[in-house]
């Protein structure tokens, strides 16, 4: 049987869970996940990225064993947030793993202290070196994990001045991370967040006037859909308003902010429109699966595996 197929039909049936199951040179063998065969090609439409720790209870804890379970299942990309903490010799190995199955890195968040600190809209001397600092070790990181996209938070509003002089301060720093990203063919995308009020970054038309500013192709939006939805929703047009800088999508459905399906959001809608304008474009985004699982254990990674199926299943 082919893998594609095993992992289809297992998935495809109401209540199986994946352990004990052997097939073709593969076995599930307690929380271990073993393969001797070359990995079959995805069926999905669109180039998703689960995160590390999304399929444990089916693939086991080990990183190398995670990518390979997300290669049977479909998936061709993988995004992982703390990459810049792993050891060097970790980040090169899952690099040349995914390599080896055919996978895509997508982002890592570049290290500046935190979402909300250090901001850059202060201007401060101290907190634009801290970033700079973090930009010259992702562009090491992304060496060796082969990456080529890395998540920036400028940081809180700082009260204290105009939120013209904030802007102003933000595009000033942004521009010299860029400086040090571009040559190594590495891009910040620049992530709108609803977690607080006191960031900075709220809403995809600002990420968009800040990008149009920096004006460097290492400086793009990331689109988080889920994000989007909390600040401002009409997220098709402001997808279409954004287009031309975005560089990146998350997803997470609201409330919730768990898989597809299990929300609001009407991602089936939303994924074919990302899909027929990169076709059009002649492009091929990532879009991270930024988000939890709504239900626990092996029975929440299969039901995640079929929304996943459900709503990449549009017309094309």
């Amino acid at each position: 049987m082919q893998r594609r197929n095993f992992v289809k039909s297992t998935f495809g049936a109401a209540g199986l869970g994946l352990a004990g199951a052997a097939v073709s040179g593969e076995v599930l063998a307690g929380n271990q996940y073993h393969t001797a065969v070359p990995l079959a090609k995805n069926n999905f439409k669109l180039k998703y990225a689960p995160h590390f720790g999304m399929f444990e209870n089916s693939a086991g804890k080990d990183p190398i064993d995670q990518l390979k379970f997300m290669a049977d299942a479909g998936f061709t990309a993988l995004e992982d947030n703390g990459m810049m903490g792993r050891d060097p010799a970790q980040q090169s190995k899952i690099g040349e793993e995914m390599a080896r199955l055919g996978m895509t890195m997508g982002v890592f968040v570049i290290d500046k202290g935190g979402n909300g600190q250090n901001t850059l809209a202060a201007g401060k001397p101290e907190y634009v070196d801290i970033f700079l600092a973090g930009c010259r070790k992702a562009v090491e990181t992304a060496k060796r994990c082969n990456a080529k996209f890395a998540t920036v938070v400028p940081g809180d509003f700082d009260r204290s001045l105009p939120i013209g002089i904030q802007t102003g301060n933000v595009i000033d720093a942004l521009r010299r991370g860029a400086d040090i990203l571009a040559p190594a063919g590495l891009a910040m995308v620049l992530e709108p967040l609803s977690d607080t009020p006191n960031l900075f970054l709220r809403t995809s038309d600002q990420t968009y006037e800040i990008c149009r500013a920096v004006n460097s192709p290492s400086c793009k939006v990331l689109f988080d859909i889920y994000h989007m939805q909390k600040n401002e929703g009409h997220i098709i047009p402001h997808i279409n308003w954004a287009w031309d800088e975005i560089g990146y999508f998350q997803i997470g459905d609201n409330p919730g902010r768990n898989e597809p399906t299990t929300g609001e959001i009407n991602y089936k809608n939303i994924f074919k429109h990302i899909y027929e304008k990169q076709k059009a474009a002649g492009r091929e985004y990532i879009l991270g699966m930024e988000h939890g699982k709504s239900q626990k254990g092996k029975e929440g990674e299969i039901a995640l595996i079929k929304a996943y199926q459900e709503s990449d299943s549009f017309a094309v």
